[in-house]
């Protein structure tokens, strides 16, 4: 076999006869499209693959592009990902909040043989001994702590009260979560330290409220959250805070990143008796202090074994030198810190065979290839199917029918097939194809980045799921409404759009397996209590693409109605400039945050289709909500009419709801400044906005002016 047809390297079977280097770089420009992707995917607390397999693709990228002489300013290994959700105001860092260099099983050194994971950190030690000036082999102090596997916090309190708290981000500046954080109660909002100090920690969900959540949702049969990390993201990062408390988010501290009039001990370990004597909460119980590389490892890999049986969910451990006045003095890369490094745990990791490759069309159409596997026993329950992602990701793995695949669970909870054993490979394999038309309706696919769709929507494997979303938790929440069910709406009462279900009696419900007169009924009532849940349920309940709840929101709170909405997705269709320039400008901002031209195209082309206007109609008649739930228009003197700019960081009000009250009261919000503005309302770091307004002679109000105006 020629090295351009290495077992691993699918892209490289595929054109045999190009130059290696071409080769080499496709492979890396697919590489970069799966690491963009799943970073998004991670940042919206829906990952597709575990972390072990995310740091695999980072590896194989790196590896490449050293190869490929790439430059550093256009390497994506050597910035830190930006973790920004839109509709959150960001705040900057004072000290950078940098990532840990991680012990790898996939690192090699200069002869290309892969680094064991002591050898490593005897590297590391050996590098943190010379920045200190100390011998060879000398003891160097570190302590290790567990990695617990949440969401990083910077929390910045004053006087004893927490201030402001906020996400990583990308290292420099992060997403401001502090009504989201004092809701959730995880943190303490006060503490027995006075002065000013910012203490780093972990949000997470403890393991057994996130395990009761799961059941719930299984219960209902709605699709479960992979891990407490995915689903703590994504509760912190609600627009709304309402009801965090219920589900018992909790935190750990262990870092004080600066501090100014605080008297502070000289050690890690110290430091963490500090915050607990303050009523912080930390974890002390099991921390250890090692001198040597030896005795570091020995206690990471013996604390693999307690993992289970803890509160929380770890997934490592982190090994930082315990004198703390050598921080400063060690440094960091762009990305991390020297002074800690740490230890991933392996995740389990079995083979099986895998004996088909199925194709699989989801709500909005995307195909997502999926193995057939000899059943195994992984983590506590038997897997025979595992996700393939998707056929940039199959294609990368060179994974076939017929190969032995090793197989693992994305946080525990959802089966992946993470690496081919090549060894094993029967002859005579072939490569699997990237499918040129539906597999349900035999629609020709459309390619858009690195995924497949259809573009029918009456294909039948579309419809039943789009019919399941629609009567999910999240969407018209219809109790009972499952993929059981689902399938008997189709096949036995010909459902096949939302709008339809509207129209089911209790008579026709009893005809169907395992339906009785009260269940029917009761499924009848929930149908009826869905029709108040307002525009925006009903929008993300539609499963257009680009459109989540957050962005279900937004479209509602905007337009206010249904009508409003298909109004202006006709004129946006149709290339009306002002539509356009309104809500997707080619510069700057429009009206709906986080609405990027590319997704505005598809979101309100598919808005103005035929068949989603006669869902639309069909709602309507059967007296389904459409209209925003969020209160009308009242319009309030000198706010009515007028054009507001907000900029900067405000006390109590995010942006969106300052804008919201605004709107509400009769004003407009716009996102530059002009002689035609006739308000700045400016908070914490406002830019250069508040420069131009002041140049300009605007009215510029606080907080506290903006909601006198208001008379509140």
């Amino acid at each position: 076999m020629s090295d351009l047809a290495t077992p691993g390297k699918s892209v490289l079977t595929l054109r045999i006869v190009a130059p290696k280097h071409s080769l080499l770089k496709v492979e890396l420009n697919a590489l970069t499209l799966q690491i963009r992707h799943h970073e998004e995917q991670y940042r919206a607390g829906t990952p597709e693959i575990p972390d072990a397999v995310f740091d695999e693709l980072m590896d194989r990228y790196s590896e490449l592009a050293t190869q490929l002489e790439l430059p550093e300013d256009e390497r994506i290994d050597r910035k830190p990902g930006a973790e920004h959700t839109e509709g959150f105001h960001t705040a900057e860092h004072r000290i950078p909040m940098l990532s840990l260099e991680k012990l790898s099983p996939n690192k090699r050194g200069g002869d290309g043989e892969y680094l064991p994971i002591g050898g490593q950190l005897e590297a590391w030690f050996d590098r943190r001994r010379q920045d200190l000036g100390l011998s060879e082999g000398a003891p160097l102090s570190v302590v290790i702590e567990p990695k617990i596997d949440g969401v990083s916090l910077s929390l910045h309190y004053e006087a004893g009260s927490l201030r402001r708290a906020v996400t990583r981000g990308d290292g420099e500046r992060g997403d401001d979560v502090t009504r989201q954080v004092v809701a959730s109660r995880a943190v303490p909002t006060k503490i027995g330290i006075k002065g000013a100090l910012e203490i780093r920690g972990e949000l997470y969900w403890p393991r057994e409220a996130f395990d009761e959540h799961n059941r719930d949702l299984e219960r209902q049969g709605h699709e479960l959250i992979a891990n407490p990390r995915n689903g703590c993201a994504g509760l912190i990062k609600r627009k709304d805070p309402t009801g965090l408390e219920a589900f018992s988010l909790s935190s750990f501290l262990y870092q004080v990143a600066w501090s100014e009039y605080v008297a502070l001990p000289a050690t890690q370990l110290e430091l963490l008796h500090t915050l607990e004597d303050a009523g912080a909460p930390v974890y002390l119980s099991e921390v250890f202090r090692a001198n040597f590389p030896v005795d570091a490892i020995r206690y990471c890999a013996s604390y693999e074994l307690k993992r289970s049986n803890l509160p929380f969910e770890i997934d490592g451990m982190v090994i930082k030198i315990d004198d703390l006045r050598t921080w400063a003095r060690l440094g960091s890369t762009g990305h991390h810190p020297h002074w800690g490094i740490a230890y991933k745990f392996p995740p389990e990791r079995k083979a099986t065979k895998l004996h088909a490759i199925v194709v699989s069309v989801g709500k909005s159409g995307k195909l997502t290839p999926n193995a057939q596997l000899e059943p195994v026993h992984l983590s506590g329950t038997t897997v025979s199917r595992a996700s393939l992602h998707n056929f940039v990701e199959l294609a990368r793995k060179d994974v076939r029918e017929g190969d032995t695949v090793y197989v693992e669970k994305a946080g525990d909870i959802i089966p992946q097939v993470v690496k081919v054993k090549f060894d094993e490979r029967p002859n005579n394999t072939h490569s699997y194809p990237k499918p040129e038309r539906c597999p349900e309706c035999n629609t020709p696919v459309l390619e858009e980045d690195i995924f497949l769709y259809c573009p029918n929507p009456a294909c039948p494997e579309q419809i039943r799921e789009r019919l399941v979303h629609f009567g999910s938790r999240r969407a018209m929440d219809i109790d009972g409404m499952g993929e059981a069910l689902v399938d008997q709406l189709v096949s036995k009462l010909g459902v096949t759009s939302p709008d339809q279900i509207y129209s089911l009696t209790s008579a026709q419900l009893e005809t169907l397996e395992r339906m009785g007169k009260k269940s029917a009924d009761n499924l009848v009532l929930g149908i009826e209590m869905s029709k108040s849940r307002g525009l925006a349920r009903v929008l993300h309940a539609l499963a257009i693409r680009h459109v989540g709840a957050t962005m279900a929101d937004d479209l509602a709170n905007h337009f206010g109605t249904a009508a409003e909405l298909l109004a202006f997705a006709k004129r946006y269709s149709e290339g009306d400039e002002s539509a356009i320039e309104q809500v997707a400008p080619e510069k700057g901002s429009g009206a709906i945050a986080g609405l990027a031209r590319k997704s505005a195209d598809s979101i309100f082309r598919e808005l103005d289709s035929i068949s989603l206007r006669n869902v639309f109609g069909g709602l309507a008649r059967a007296c389904v909500s459409l209209e925003s739930r969020t209160a009308r228009v009242q319009a309030v003197e000198g706010i009515a009419g007028k054009t507001f700019v907000l900029t900067g960081t405000l006390p109590t009000l995010s942006r969106d709801e300052a804008g919201n009250l605004i709107r509400l009261a009769g004003g407009k919000v716009t996102g530059s400044v002009s002689n035609k503005t006739h308000y700045v309302v400016a908070g914490a770091e406002p830019g250069s906005k508040l420069e131009k307004a002041v140049h300009l002679g605007l009215s510029i109000l606080d907080e506290a002016a903006f909601l006198k105006l208001l008379g509140r």
